[in-house]
């Protein structure tokens, strides 16, 4: 373990059990734990949530629910389904079944690992979701921070041959999400020269080579973007230490006739801190919530 990732781990671990603190199962959820999808249980596991009232197989039931996937954030270091848990079962409440996943995380497992896992997850809930009254042909997808960057690059991976034939992985065969969010993203990771950029920091945990020009470039979100990467909600906030990593990324977007949305937050009293979406007692992330949900429901 790096120093890095030891302080990352740390202090990330502390700040979300503040603000994570009494959260409790909503009683309208059902949820599903600790399904296994791939051969590591420590490190490839998920959880289902859905509205409970999704659970009737009567023939009045209400059909098939929209799926979402959440790609959790973390620095690419940190972070599993638990941590997530609260945040998934709130998107659920929404009227959709939402997968939430763990994936491998550097420094002890370096890239491609998580783009790996998370081509594992997608097609798992294209075989098994409708066991759990999701539509396999109407799945979402969420991510924030470093699970932003992730996301995007499956995308890149699902909508762009040569990109998937420079990364050396297969996404499912003919699926893209319908929609994602990509929220509070690191898209574009520069190396830079200050010893208190995180971001830099943690390449040398994520990347085999610590960040060479040549791993930049496979990681680098907007620069294998095509036309045909789905239609995307992109979010960040007024106190996001990524904040600026949002507009190029739109940018490429608007070039390519991408279909998106940019949304930039604001605190009323002081601004909102990177993923303000993920704490469950904030009005400002019920509000942002409530977006990405109805920019979903457009595609549904």
């Amino acid at each position: 373990m790096s120093h890095t990732s030891d302080i990352v781990r740390e202090q990330f671990k502390a700040s979300d059990d503040i603000r994570d603190a009494g959260l409790v199962t909503p009683a309208c959820i059902e949820r599903f734990d600790d399904i296994v999808y791939g051969t590591d249980a420590r490190w490839q596991s998920l959880d289902v949530y859905r509205p409970k009232d999704a659970a009737s197989t009567s023939p009045t039931a209400p059909k098939a629910l929209p799926v979402i996937v959440s790609v959790h954030g973390g620095g690419w270091v940190y972070g599993d389904k638990e941590r997530y848990q609260w945040y998934c079962m709130d998107l659920a409440t929404r009227g959709f079944v939402v997968v939430n996943f763990t994936y491998r995380l550097a420094p002890e497992h370096k890239f491609p690992a998580s783009m790996e896992d998370t081509c594992a997850v997608f097609s798992w809930t294209l075989e098994h979701i409708a066991d759990y009254g999701g539509d396999p042909a109407r799945i979402f997808a969420v991510g924030d921070s470093a699970g932003a960057h992730i996301l995007g690059l499956f995308c890149n991976l699902c909508t762009n041959p040569s990109y998937a034939d420079k990364l050396g992985l297969c996404a499912p065969q003919n699926f893209a999400p319908r929609a994602i969010a990509l929220n509070c993203g690191a898209h574009k990771i520069q190396i830079s020269e200050n010893p208190h950029d995180l971001t830099s920091a943690l390449m040398a945990d994520f990347l085999e080579h610590g960040g060479d020009d040549e791993e930049l470039d496979l990681i680098d979100v907007g620069g294998h973007i095509t036309k045909d990467f789905p239609p995307a909600f992109v979010m960040t906030c007024d106190g996001d230490f990524l904040y600026d990593q949002a507009f190029p990324l739109v940018a490429t977007l608007r070039e390519l006739k991408v279909v998106h949305e940019l949304h930039v937050y604001g605190g009323i009293d002081e601004p909102l801190p990177h993923v303000f979406h993920c704490n469950m007692r904030s009005e400002d992330a019920r509000r942002c919530n409530d977006d990405e949900a109805r920019f979903f429901a457009r595609f549904c």
